[in-house]
């Protein structure tokens, strides 16, 4: 073995105590990347999170208030309280300042400047008398443009601090696209508009800063944030990795299988790839290393696995509760359309750890390794009580913002009451301080991908994207129609292939740079018509650009759970991105047996049991035969022409047909039959001299 492969137990001792987690958190997940606050502001600073989250959690249960009135209280406390929790350059991540005439209490004058202007810029339309308001869309006053342009300019710097710059250049090209349309080229072409006018669109009407956007990160998002820290204190995430461990974590590779099942479960709650990494990773990443597994090998397992938390029901991200309001579906729909396609995710992950940890004589955890499950069931069952109750108001109708407000209620209570994991006042301050403040960066987001979609339904931009990608595709299908066989030939069917590839492509790109949301609203927005445009059902075009924009995590060149794995593994992270991306190769399928057998999930309109089977059976099975083909293992080692056959016969299997998968299953069946051939003769040539 390398060097890398048999390190030292000093030097896999990495020590992944909580402050490390933090560490790693904050270096990878901008959205967590606070100052640190001098006592006197950080009280002030502490409370105004905590009314923030009182605030949710009242409305949550008692009632929201008028929708343009929730959104501008929401708003107002995020960017006022960006401006004071993140600095404005990285140096102010390091200590907290100290208190002068030009900072007060320890924070710059112009922070608190931009608070109190953001504020006051974004509670300025809600106070409007809503008849006034009416009235005032296409004819803004000189006050509305001014303080329009205030909260635009404060809106894109809140967002450049709190997630980087890469979504305010964004909405800055569009805005841009806005102005200028006159001089674009030809068919991006538009009347243009003037800069009051762009403002008004923006800031006065219900399409811009104010639109769906926010309103589903003031109205479910928050609170299901506020559950997952709570659910979190309370043991819940402990209890799931003993779990995890119990169930997997004998056989095979078992600290990698443990990691899958941890993932899936600790996702439940998150809805975080970053955060479910180091908190699973915290625990599974040394444990197989120790092992045996190479140091980006796990690191990478860790993060494939903890990138399927936002695709996982019940909670799944933020993207999940916008596709309610796109698309007008209850959240039951969506947390059933979502079952296989994540299951399929991490088992094509599983089956790729299985045939490494085969491939190189990798063992399980032993008796004396593994948890007590029984004692941890005995011991932590009531942290269960919030998560069941949450899943029962969703599927009993309710909604999900009143489902959130009873879990936070029994977490609280469990915290309470449960002496193994008891919370104190303190506790309960602390949940919802944090709750708040990591929601922040989101609805900052949000809001900012509010004005790339107030410029396209200005400017009607999408529609033109549209066309352009259909176009585009139709004239590759038309070159590849030539090439191929009439059989395989469809112009329709091609079309749409061209068409999926470019958007997902697109999507991975969008992800290298944006979080999940904000790339998942902007898709939506754009490409998703396009799909459209050539019969694919809303909820299947949604879930294939959310796919594709959760695939960014384990992507190169920017793949944040990869490089967080890395740094928690002491691995390359490029090569730990790229293994990721490997093992992630069946999310990467996945999404295309979807679009073309829409029963997989579940929901679609024309469901039925023999496309259902056809379908799952076939990505099963194709899903093996492609992690078989890259590991080089099935039950033995393979050739090369055998890598090669399993390859195509993936290929083949995922696409959901009847005459494919048969040809498909025609090209695994004779290299199954020899991997057991082979298999048993090594079994009994194991006593031969040789």
């Amino acid at each position: 073995m390398s060097k890398e492969e048999s390190p030292s137990p000093d030097a896999i001792r990495l020590e992944l105590d909580e402050a490390k987690v933090r560490e790693l958190e904050e270096a990878y997940d901008p959205e967590i990347r606070f100052r640190p606050l001098a006592p006197g502001v950080g009280y002030l600073v502490g409370g105004l999170l905590v009314v923030l989250s009182l605030f949710h959690y009242y409305t949550a249960g008692f009632g929201l208030l008028q929708e343009t009135m929730h959104r501008g209280i929401h708003l107002s406390f995020v960017l006022g309280l960006v401006f004071l929790v993140f600095p404005a350059t990285r140096r102010g991540y390091t200590q907290p300042a100290r208190a002068g005439l030009l900072r007060p209490l320890g924070i710059a004058l112009p922070d608190w400047v931009l608070a109190i202007a953001a504020v006051v810029a974004v509670m300025h339309i809600p106070l409007i008398p809503l008849d006034d308001l009416a009235f005032r869309v296409g004819n803004p006053t000189t006050l509305d443009v001014i303080l329009g342009g205030l909260l635009i300019l404060a809106l894109l710097e809140a967002t450049r601090r709190s997630l980087g710059v890469p979504l305010p250049i964004i909405a800055l090209v569009f805005m841009a696209y806005a102005l200028w349309g006159p001089y674009m080229p030809g068919i991006l072409v538009h009347p243009g508009a003037s800069v009051s006018q762009l403002i008004d669109h923006l800031y006065l009407t219900t399409q811009g800063i104010y639109g769906v956007a926010l309103g589903v990160v003031a109205t479910y998002v928050f609170h299901f944030v506020l559950f997952g820290v709570f659910a979190t204190r309370i043991g819940l995430g402990q209890l799931f990795l003993d779990c995890a461990a119990w169930v997997a974590g004998r056989y095979a590779g078992g600290p990698a299988k443990v990691s899958i099942f941890g993932s899936a479960l600790f996702g439940m709650i998150s809805g975080s790839s970053v955060a479910n990494t180091v908190t699973v990773g915290s625990l599974t990443i040394p444990a197989m290393i120790r092992l045996g597994y190479k140091r980006h090998f796990a690191a990478a397992v860790e993060a494939t696995a903890s990138t399927g938390g936002q695709i996982t029901p019940p909670i799944m991200g933020a993207a999940a509760f916008l596709m309610i309001e796109f698309l007008n579906l209850p959240y039951t729909t969506i947390i059933l359309a979502a079952i296989v396609p994540a299951f399929m995710h991490f088992f094509g992950v599983f089956i790729q750890v299985h045939f490494e940890a085969k491939r190189n004589g990798l063992r399980g955890l032993e008796p004396h390794e593994m948890p007590d499950v029984k004692a941890a069931l005995k011991r932590d069952w009531p942290t269960i009580i919030p998560l069941v109750a949450l899943i029962a108001i969703l599927l009993a109708g309710y909604t999900p913002y009143l489902a959130a407000f009873w879990g936070i209620t029994l977490c609280i209570a469990v915290g309470l009451l449960n002496p193994r994991n008891r919370m104190s006042l303190t506790d309960i301050a602390e949940g919802l301080r944090d709750g708040a403040k990591y929601a922040l960066a989101v609805g900052a987001a949000a809001a900012t991908v509010g004005i790339v979609v107030g410029v396209v339904t200005l400017s009607g931009v999408g529609f033109k994207v549209s066309f352009i990608v259909t176009s585009t595709a139709a004239s590759m299908a038309s070159w590849a129609g030539a090439a191929l066989p009439a059989a395989l030939a469809a112009p329709q069917t091609l079309t749409l292939l061209f068409t999926l590839l470019m958007t997902g492509v697109v999507c991975i790109l969008m992800g290298c740079g944006i979080p999940t949301t904000a790339n998942y609203i902007i898709m939506a927005t754009i490409a998703a018509p396009a799909l459209g445009l050539l019969g694919v059902e809303p909820i299947v075009a949604h879930f294939f650009v959310f796919y594709y924009g959760v695939l960014a995590d384990i992507t190169p060149p920017v793949a944040l759970a990869a490089y967080a794995a890395a740094g928690m593994a002491n691995a390359d992270p490029f090569r730990t991105g790229n293994t990721a991306f490997r093992l992630g190769l069946g999310k990467v399928l996945v999404p295309f047996v979807f679009v073309f057998s829409p029963s997989l999930l579940l929901v679609t309109k024309g469901f039925n049991w023999p496309d259902f089977v056809l379908a799952f059976a076939g990505c099963v099975i194709g899903i093996t035969c492609l992690g078989a083909s890259i590991s080089g293992w099935m039950l033995t080692g393979l050739r090369a022409w055998e890598r090669l056959v399993l390859a195509v016969a993936a290929l083949l299997l995922v696409a959901p047909e009847l005459y494919s998968s048969l040809l498909g299953l025609a090209l695994f069946i004779p290299v199954l039959l020899i991997q057991r051939a082979r298999r048993t003769q090594a079994q009994h040539g194991s006593f031969s001299p040789q």
